[in-house]
């Protein structure tokens, strides 16, 4: 008879949690969460969205002013890092984790009518809400796709930048998200992410909430080993800065208070060789 062996938490890579958390009720909780945003945006959650929440994390009002106001209500990122991917006039970028659009859509006024975005989201409702507002604008530089960000269906080196906010958090799997955006960078490209991680490990039943998973607490993991994952997918760190980001619940309030779990941005470049 042989015995499956349980892995305790301390031996587990942090950025790796697939043996923590059923991966399928995980993607059930976090898709119900965000189609439950794009589609009212207003309701009662632990975390805030909307105008407000992006111009207190550092948006600029006029590139809000010009993407969908309803892509904006949407919005549920925990920082502000379009500045850090230094996007020019033509670049191809990604965005891991697009949502209703807000910095899909911001991305596409800053890489110009040459340009090309392409955002990716798993939720098909948060991908539906995108694409329709899109049409409904004429903006014709962006895109979305509904795919997983650990499974990318895109060419190698396809894309100059890959942004990402408060998503990264929410995949058991980290590594193969980094890995995914380094494969599909050209070398020498650019990442932006904001997300939120963590001083210290997460506890074992902490990790293991799928709710607290798709608040975007459970799956923080230690900054240290969110960095080291970068370095050992193959980037270079550029920048690292703290947000100005709140959660509302106190459930949530406490486990920041006790993780020292917070938001954080990060820039790299993807390196040459």
């Amino acid at each position: 008879m042989s015995h499956s062996k349980t892995i305790p938490i301390t031996e587990l890579p942090q950025a790796d949690a697939s043996t923590l958390v059923d991966r399928a009720e995980l993607e059930r909780q976090v898709q119900a969460m965000y189609r439950s945003v794009a589609r009212d945006p207003q309701a009662p959650r632990h975390f805030e969205t909307g105008r407000g929440l992006a111009l207190r994390l550092g948006y600029p009002e006029s590139l809000l002013d010009s993407v969908p106001a309803d892509a904006v209500a949407s919005f549920a990122g925990v920082g502000y890092h379009l500045d850090l991917a230094a996007l020019q006039p033509g670049d191809r970028v990604l965005d891991l984790g697009s949502g209703s659009g807000t910095d899909a859509f911001c991305a596409g006024a800053l890489v110009g009518e040459q340009g090309r975005v392409v955002g990716v989201d798993f939720t098909d409702a948060q991908v539906a809400k995108a694409q329709s507002l899109g049409a409904r604008d004429g903006i014709r530089n962006v895109e979305f796709v509904e795919a997983g960000i650990d499974d990318l269906p895109f060419d190698d080196a396809a894309f100059d930048v890959v942004i990402s906010n408060g998503v990264v958090n929410l995949s058991p799997v980290k590594q193969l998200v980094f890995a995914e955006a380094g494969r599909v960078l050209r070398p020498g490209g650019r990442l932006a992410i904001s997300d939120i991680l963590s001083s210290s490990p997460l506890k074992e039943a902490t990790r293991r909430n799928t709710e607290l998973w798709a608040a975007c607490i459970a799956g923080a993991i230690p900054t240290s080993a969110y960095l080291d994952e970068l370095v050992a997918a193959g980037f270079a760190i550029t920048a690292r800065r703290r947000n100005m980001y709140r959660f509302l619940s106190e459930r949530a309030r406490e486990a920041c208070r006790t993780y020292g779990v917070e938001s954080t941005t990060v820039s790299a470049t993807r390196e040459e060789s």
